[in-house]
């Protein structure tokens, strides 16, 4: 785990003071109700590119589950991200959309026992963990699509829903870190 250095000490009187100032007067530039990310522990999560997001929700569940006291090891190969307590282990990753919805995509068909949801609000997380099997399910579930449109795009899927309001199906396999933590290490 990476630890971010500590800020630095302002020693300059005026470029403490020109600090002051601006801390007073962000909040008429930045109303939270328009940015509800202000101030989340989260928030830096939503400054990173798209490409970087999925990997650091891996690494959020890997340490996550570690610290836990659950085995996590990497796969070695591209068709799982993790082995979490011996089972191939599948990490997607949302950040609230707007609009307040969760997004899990690109549900590949590859080699997995079972995904891990992780859903992140600004003062909130959200988990499933979903076997593999529940997910390839036909007809699909509520909440499920493909996320590719003709003959050949079968392969991939996402999971879309309001994140106050998950389908139904998915409340057996979570919904809290708590209830989460225990179909992981069951």
């Amino acid at each position: 785990m990476t630890i971010l250095p500590t800020p630095q000490p302002i020693s300059d009187p005026d470029v403490a003071l020109l600090a002051s100032i601006s801390a007073a007067i962000m909040t008429d530039y930045i109303d939270p109700a328009s940015d509800p990310w202000v101030g989340s522990p989260f928030a830096w999560i939503k400054t990173r590119p798209s490409r970087q997001v999925g990997a650091i929700g891996e690494q959020l569940v890997a340490d996550w589950c570690a610290a836990k006291g659950l085995d996590v090891l990497r796969t070695g190969d591209a068709e799982a991200d993790r082995i979490i307590n011996g089972k191939q282990v599948e990490v997607k990753f949302s950040t609230l959309w707007a609009g307040g919805n969760y997004v899990f995509q690109q549900i590949r068909d590859q080699r997995y026992d079972i995904v891990v949801m992780l859903g992140l609000s600004p003062f909130m997380a959200s988990c499933w963990v979903v076997p593999k099997a529940i997910l390839r399910e036909l007809p699909l579930k509520p909440g499920l699509s493909y996320q590719h449109g003709g003959r050949l795009g079968r392969d991939t899927m996402w999971l879309q829903f309001h994140s106050t309001n998950p389908p139904d199906w998915l409340n057996v396999f979570g919904g809290t870190l708590a209830a989460a933590f225990q179909h992981l290490a069951s």
